[in-house]
Order: structure tokens, then C-alpha cells, then sequence
């Protein structure tokens, strides 16, 4: 998530005409196309973050610039080349890495908080418990993973959580 991202797509000798048709989950339907007879390119209801990365008669790629979760979805490109036409599609997942923080509650219990990540990250302890995860899903698609460590010993001092999650991992220690 905030990162450009490019898609690539067949590049032929003798391009009459590019398509990129782009059906994101969230947002309505674009294309963007190119006529090579006119060098004339034309969208149709696409968002100012998607455009051709250079000139579509040298390299057809498509780039999207500060992707966000709004932009998953597929994503085909048809050429069409005296050699034939050609398709490539996508299927784009945006990953938004979560925020970690790290706590100590009321009762003095340690508190794991890994919010706003997509996918869910899995929370875990070093000393080891099977302390019960929380999570709370978001409307942009994200969720939340709560763990609260319950199970300490009164001689442990410090506690270390680890937060796994495809875009990273993290840990952190705590004493309560």
C-alpha cells in the first residue's frame, strides 16, 4: 500500500491497438486504450493514479501510482499485433503492513495491538500462550489483531511479542 506499482504487458511488433480494461472490487470499470493508426490514446472513468508508465507504441505497461486497497482487482491488457491478439491479466492484493504497538492494561497484563493490517497478522509471544486473539475487521478491508498475555509469571520481567504479516515482521518487548 503507497508504493507504484507496474504491470506489464505483451509488447509486439505491429501494434494496431491496446487495452487495458481494469475492473477494481471497490471502484467502477476503466479502460485505457491506444490506436496506433491515429497515435491517439483514450480512458474511460480511470482515476488520475493509472496511466500508461511511458508511451504505449514503445511499452504498453500500466502504472499505478500510490496504490491503495481501492485498486485491487483484475486487471487484463489485450493487444492486438499483426501477429495475432495477445492477453495478460492480473489479479492485484494490496498488503498494508500493521501498526504495532505494544501495552500494558489495567490488570498489568501485557497487551499485543497489530491494527489496520491486510491480511490479519498473526500475534504471538515468546514466553508462549495461548492467550485468545481478538481481531475487528475495518471497512477499508483491513483488520485489527488484539492479544492480551494473561498467563505470566510474577518472576518473568519483560515479555517479547512477534507480529508475522506477508509485508514484514516485527517484535517488541514489554515489562508490566
Amino acid at each position: 500500500m503507497g508504493d507504484n506499482a507496474v504491470l506489464t504487458c505483451p509488447l509486439k511488433p505491429n501494434v494496431t491497438l491496446v487495452t487495458w480494461k481494469i475492473s477494481p472490487k471497490v471502484e467502477g470499470h476503466c479502460t485505457l486504450g491506444y490506436r496506433a493508426d491515429r497515435n491517439e490514446t483514450d480512458r474511460t472513468s480511470c482515476s488520475g493514479s493509472m496511466n500508461w508508465k511511458f508511451r504505449p507504441d514503445l511499452d504498453p505497461a500500466l502504472e499505478i501510482r500510490q496504490v491503495g486497497i481501492a485498486q485491487e482487482g483484475n486487471y487484463t491488457c489485450e493487444v492486438v499485433s499483426g501477429e495475432g491478439n495477445f492477453h495478460k491479466m492480473y489479479h492485484l492484493t494490496v498488503l498494508a503492513p500493521p501498526q504495532l504497538s505494544l501495552y500494558c492494561d489495567e490488570q498489568g497484563n501485557p497487551v499485543c495491538e497489530a491494527a489496520a493490517g491486510k491480511p490479519a497478522a498473526r500475534v504471538s509471544w515468546v514466553l508462549g500462550s495461548n492467550s485468545p486473539l481478538e481481531e475487528q475487521g475495518h471497512i477499508s478491508g483491513t483488520v485489527t489483531v488484539l492479544s492480551r498475555l494473561t498467563a505470566c509469571s510474577t518472576n518473568v520481567t519483560s515479555t517479547t511479542c512477534v507480529v508475522f504479516h506477508p509485508a514484514g515482521n516485527w517484535s517488541e518487548s514489554i515489562g508490566c
